[in-house]
Protein backbone atom coordinates (compact mmCIF):
# COMPACT_ATOMS: atom_id res chain seq x y z
CA UNK A 1 0.00 0.00 0.00
CA UNK A 2 1.45 3.42 -0.90
CA UNK A 3 2.26 5.91 1.80
CA UNK A 4 -0.41 8.64 1.72
CA UNK A 5 1.88 10.89 3.76
CA UNK A 6 4.45 10.61 1.00
CA UNK A 7 1.83 11.36 -1.67
CA UNK A 8 0.69 14.54 0.10
CA UNK A 9 4.28 15.60 0.79
CA UNK A 10 5.21 15.19 -2.87
CA UNK A 11 2.01 16.55 -4.44
CA UNK A 12 1.06 19.25 -1.93
CA UNK A 13 -2.59 20.04 -1.32
CA UNK A 14 -3.51 17.92 -4.39
CA UNK A 15 -6.96 19.57 -4.67
CA UNK A 16 -7.68 23.18 -3.74
CA UNK A 17 -11.10 23.98 -5.23
CA UNK A 18 -14.23 22.45 -3.69
CA UNK A 19 -16.33 20.01 -5.66
CA UNK A 20 -18.55 21.89 -8.11
CA UNK A 21 -21.72 20.66 -6.35
CA UNK A 22 -20.64 21.44 -2.80
CA UNK A 23 -22.68 24.65 -2.86
CA UNK A 24 -25.79 22.64 -3.75
CA UNK A 25 -25.13 20.23 -0.90
CA UNK A 26 -24.48 23.06 1.56
CA UNK A 27 -27.80 24.73 0.67
CA UNK A 28 -29.62 21.42 1.11
CA UNK A 29 -28.19 21.01 4.60
CA UNK A 30 -28.85 24.67 5.51
CA UNK A 31 -32.44 24.40 4.28
CA UNK A 32 -32.96 21.61 6.80
CA UNK A 33 -31.29 23.57 9.62
CA UNK A 34 -28.21 21.36 9.61
CA UNK A 35 -25.00 22.64 11.18
CA UNK A 36 -22.54 19.84 11.96
CA UNK A 37 -20.79 18.23 8.97
CA UNK A 38 -18.16 15.50 8.70
CA UNK A 39 -15.70 15.47 5.81
CA UNK A 40 -14.76 11.78 5.62
CA UNK A 41 -11.29 11.57 4.07
CA UNK A 42 -10.78 15.31 4.17
CA UNK A 43 -7.30 15.26 2.64
CA UNK A 44 -5.54 18.61 2.80
CA UNK A 45 -8.75 20.41 3.66
CA UNK A 46 -10.44 21.97 0.62
CA UNK A 47 -13.98 21.17 1.79
CA UNK A 48 -13.23 21.71 5.47
CA UNK A 49 -12.12 25.26 4.67
CA UNK A 50 -15.01 25.89 2.27
CA UNK A 51 -17.73 24.66 4.64
CA UNK A 52 -16.23 26.37 7.69
CA UNK A 53 -16.29 29.65 5.76
CA UNK A 54 -20.03 29.07 5.25
CA UNK A 55 -20.56 28.86 8.99
CA UNK A 56 -20.88 25.10 9.45
CA UNK A 57 -19.45 23.26 12.45
CA UNK A 58 -16.99 21.10 10.51
CA UNK A 59 -15.17 17.91 11.49
CA UNK A 60 -12.78 15.98 9.31
CA UNK A 61 -10.54 12.97 9.37
CA UNK A 62 -7.99 11.37 7.10
CA UNK A 63 -5.60 8.44 7.36
CA UNK A 64 -2.67 10.71 6.46
CA UNK A 65 -1.14 12.73 9.29
CA UNK A 66 0.56 14.88 6.65
CA UNK A 67 -2.80 15.71 5.05
CA UNK A 68 -4.30 16.63 8.42
CA UNK A 69 -1.31 18.83 9.19
CA UNK A 70 -1.74 20.60 5.84
CA UNK A 71 -5.48 21.04 6.44
CA UNK A 72 -4.81 22.53 9.88
CA UNK A 73 -2.26 24.94 8.39
CA UNK A 74 -4.82 26.00 5.79
CA UNK A 75 -7.44 26.64 8.47
CA UNK A 76 -4.97 28.75 10.41
CA UNK A 77 -4.13 30.76 7.29
CA UNK A 78 -7.86 31.54 6.94
CA UNK A 79 -8.34 32.16 10.70
CA UNK A 80 -10.84 29.29 10.85
CA UNK A 81 -11.43 26.48 13.36
CA UNK A 82 -12.51 22.89 12.66
CA UNK A 83 -11.94 19.62 14.50
CA UNK A 84 -9.58 17.31 12.59
CA UNK A 85 -8.30 13.82 13.38
CA UNK A 86 -5.94 11.25 11.90
CA UNK A 87 -8.13 8.18 11.48
CA UNK A 88 -8.66 5.24 9.12
CA UNK A 89 -12.15 5.04 7.66
CA UNK A 90 -12.46 1.25 8.07
CA UNK A 91 -12.14 1.64 11.85
CA UNK A 92 -14.99 2.79 14.15
CA UNK A 93 -15.40 6.55 13.83
CA UNK A 94 -14.42 8.60 16.92
CA UNK A 95 -17.88 10.18 17.24
CA UNK A 96 -21.11 9.47 19.10
CA UNK A 97 -24.22 7.98 17.49
CA UNK A 98 -26.44 10.44 15.59
CA UNK A 99 -23.78 13.15 15.79
CA UNK A 100 -23.78 14.73 12.31
CA UNK A 101 -26.36 16.57 10.23
CA UNK A 102 -24.45 15.69 7.05
CA UNK A 103 -21.47 13.68 5.87
CA UNK A 104 -19.50 14.30 2.70
CA UNK A 105 -16.86 12.04 1.17
CA UNK A 106 -15.31 13.03 -2.13
CA UNK A 107 -13.39 10.34 -4.03
CA UNK A 108 -12.52 8.47 -0.85
CA UNK A 109 -14.64 5.54 0.30
CA UNK A 110 -13.95 3.44 -2.82
CA UNK A 111 -10.29 3.12 -1.75
CA UNK A 112 -10.75 -0.23 -0.02
CA UNK A 113 -11.90 -3.79 -0.42
CA UNK A 114 -15.67 -4.23 -0.13
CA UNK A 115 -15.52 -5.78 3.33
CA UNK A 116 -13.93 -2.58 4.62
CA UNK A 117 -16.12 -0.27 2.52
CA UNK A 118 -19.14 -1.86 4.18
CA UNK A 119 -17.63 -1.11 7.61
CA UNK A 120 -17.31 2.52 6.56
CA UNK A 121 -20.92 2.66 5.34
CA UNK A 122 -22.13 1.17 8.64
CA UNK A 123 -20.22 3.83 10.57
CA UNK A 124 -21.67 6.57 8.36
CA UNK A 125 -25.15 5.28 9.23
CA UNK A 126 -24.28 5.19 12.94
CA UNK A 127 -22.94 8.75 13.31
CA UNK A 128 -25.43 10.43 10.96
CA UNK A 129 -28.62 11.78 12.49
CA UNK A 130 -31.98 10.50 11.23
CA UNK A 131 -32.88 12.87 8.40
CA UNK A 132 -29.19 13.67 7.84
CA UNK A 133 -27.67 13.97 4.38
CA UNK A 134 -24.88 12.04 2.68
CA UNK A 135 -22.92 13.22 -0.37
CA UNK A 136 -20.38 10.76 -1.78
CA UNK A 137 -18.50 10.54 -5.07
CA UNK A 138 -16.41 7.82 -6.64
CA UNK A 139 -14.96 7.00 -10.08
CA UNK A 140 -16.50 4.85 -12.78
CA UNK A 141 -14.64 2.11 -14.59
CA UNK A 142 -13.71 3.15 -18.10
CA UNK A 143 -13.76 0.66 -20.95
CA UNK A 144 -10.29 1.79 -22.01
CA UNK A 145 -7.80 4.39 -20.72
CA UNK A 146 -7.86 7.75 -22.52
CA UNK A 147 -4.08 7.67 -23.00
CA UNK A 148 -1.03 5.60 -22.12
CA UNK A 149 -0.45 7.91 -19.15
CA UNK A 150 -3.95 7.05 -17.89
CA UNK A 151 -3.36 3.31 -18.17
CA UNK A 152 -3.01 2.26 -14.53
CA UNK A 153 -2.75 -1.42 -15.53
CA UNK A 154 -5.63 -2.42 -13.28
CA UNK A 155 -5.67 -5.89 -11.73
CA UNK A 156 -9.05 -7.13 -10.46
CA UNK A 157 -8.77 -8.57 -6.93
CA UNK A 158 -12.49 -9.09 -6.26
CA UNK A 159 -15.66 -8.32 -8.18
CA UNK A 160 -15.57 -4.64 -9.08
CA UNK A 161 -12.39 -3.90 -7.12
CA UNK A 162 -9.08 -3.29 -8.85
CA UNK A 163 -5.55 -2.39 -7.79
CA UNK A 164 -3.57 -0.13 -10.17
CA UNK A 165 -0.06 -1.33 -10.96
CA UNK A 166 1.09 2.09 -12.18
CA UNK A 167 0.24 5.75 -11.68
CA UNK A 168 0.44 7.80 -8.48
CA UNK A 169 -2.27 5.68 -6.82
CA UNK A 170 -0.59 2.37 -7.65
CA UNK A 171 -1.19 -0.27 -5.00
CA UNK A 172 -4.36 1.41 -3.67
CA UNK A 173 -7.60 -0.59 -4.03
CA UNK A 174 -10.29 1.06 -6.17
CA UNK A 175 -13.81 -0.27 -6.02
CA UNK A 176 -15.89 0.86 -8.99
CA UNK A 177 -19.51 1.04 -7.85
CA UNK A 178 -22.05 0.28 -10.54
CA UNK A 179 -25.28 2.27 -10.52
CA UNK A 180 -27.17 -0.94 -9.66
CA UNK A 181 -24.88 -1.59 -6.70
CA UNK A 182 -25.46 1.78 -4.99
CA UNK A 183 -29.01 1.16 -3.65
CA UNK A 184 -27.87 -2.27 -2.43
CA UNK A 185 -24.82 -1.10 -0.49
CA UNK A 186 -26.55 2.08 0.71
CA UNK A 187 -29.82 0.29 1.43
CA UNK A 188 -30.41 2.17 4.68
CA UNK A 189 -30.58 5.47 2.80
CA UNK A 190 -33.17 7.20 0.67
CA UNK A 191 -31.34 7.92 -2.58
CA UNK A 192 -32.23 11.44 -3.71
CA UNK A 193 -30.00 11.70 -6.79
CA UNK A 194 -27.35 9.72 -8.71
CA UNK A 195 -25.48 11.46 -11.52
CA UNK A 196 -22.10 12.00 -13.18
CA UNK A 197 -20.25 15.25 -12.50
CA UNK A 198 -18.07 17.12 -15.01
CA UNK A 199 -15.04 14.99 -14.08
CA UNK A 200 -17.01 11.81 -14.88
CA UNK A 201 -17.24 10.72 -11.25
CA UNK A 202 -20.47 9.22 -10.00
CA UNK A 203 -22.17 11.33 -7.33
CA UNK A 204 -24.77 10.20 -4.82
CA UNK A 205 -26.94 12.46 -2.69
CA UNK A 206 -28.87 10.50 -0.08
CA UNK A 207 -30.72 10.96 3.18
CA UNK A 208 -31.01 8.74 6.23
CA UNK A 209 -34.74 8.27 6.88
CA UNK A 210 -36.29 9.65 10.03
CA UNK A 211 -36.61 6.88 12.60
Amino acid sequence: MPDWDKIFTERGRVFTDPHSDMGRVAKLVQKNNGLRILDLGCGSGRHVVYLTHLGFDVYGFDSSSRAISMAQEWLEEESLIAELNVHKMENPFPYDDNFFDAIISIQVIHHNLMKDIRKTICEIERVLKPGGFLFVTFPILRAAPASEEDDWKLVEVEEGTYIPQSGWESGIPHHYFTEEEIPIEFRSFEILDIYLDETNHRCVIARLPMS
